[in-house]
């Protein structure tokens, strides 16, 4: 049933994350949370977002935008090591509070809380309309990266802020995709780097089937992304999935994941 869940779910965020520049990564982890430690999970969703980056650089137009890449990219990469290095030194499970929820007591450790108040602040960027008519200045481009890396690292989560930023500059759709898909490659590759020398001693044999069957439905998702590439909005699959992930960082927030 594990398997059934996260693929279906993995599957489906790799069709939305194609348009949006993001979803994949913001949904999946707070869903691997569901049965796995945190640690694991944003770890485990790292390798999965990876994967499905370095098949979709194959399948988009290579038209990237050299400066954006140079301003943006370079600074999130450099942040994603300073996250991902926390993740793993800031004493994430320790528990904040505990809610009694139908009769059940449920805790909620510090690095759910984070995740998931990131999660709603993230979201809310898509959908309050001050955000949706503020435009960033080429200026802040180096600043957006480096949150975008940093909260990438620490939390799993870099693609929202990542487009708040970069949807701002007007690109043409294609090299708006394109960039973002590469500069995210980049950030997932420096922070697995990070987790792997943290997780040496677990052993991922028992993931396997859940990895191969995560990666695969991630790669199918992004072939029907890309087909209907010409026929969605951005901004429609934005909202969907700025909904989405506000329903799961609440119940992140209570304890129910």
């Amino acid at each position: 049933m594990d398997v059934v869940i996260i693929t279906l779910v993995t599957f489906s965020a790799a069709v939305l994350t194609f348009f949006s520049g993001f979803g994949l990564g913001t949904i999946l982890t707070p869903t691997m949370m569901i049965f796995f430690p945190v640690e694991i999970a944003i770890a485990f969703t790292g390798i999965i977002h990876f994967s499905n980056n370095i098949f979709k650089l194959f399948i988009v137009s290579k038209k990237i935008d050299k400066e954006i890449l140079i301003k943006f990219g370079g600074p999130a990469i450099l942040a994603s090591f300073i996250g991902s290095y926390l993740l793993f030194n800031i004493g994430g499970d320790k528990v904040l509070y505990s809610v009694y929820i139908l009769g059940e007591l449920r805790s909620v450790t510090f690095i759910k809380f984070l995740v998931s108040v990131l999660l709603i602040i993230f979201s809310l960027i898509d959908l309050m309309p001050f955000f949706k008519n503020l435009n960033f200045h080429k200026k802040t481009i180096p600043l957006g990266g480096f949150l975008s890396g940093f909260f990438g690292g620490l939390t799993g989560n870099q693609g929202a802020l990542r487009s708040a930023f970069l949807i701002k500059m007007n690109l043409d759709k294609k090299v708006f995709i394109s960039t973002t898909v590469f500069i995210s490659t980049m950030v997932d590759f420096t922070r697995i780097g990070v987790y792997s020398s943290n997780l040496l001693a677990i052993d991922f044999s028992q993931y396997f089937t859940l990895g191969i069957f995560s990666i695969l439905s991630a790669v199918l998702g992004s072939i029907i992304g890309n087909m209907l590439l010409k026929k969605i909005t951005i901004e429609i699959i934005r909202t969907t999935v700025a909904f989405l992930i506000i329903c799961l960082a609440t119940f992140l927030l209570i304890g129910i994941i």
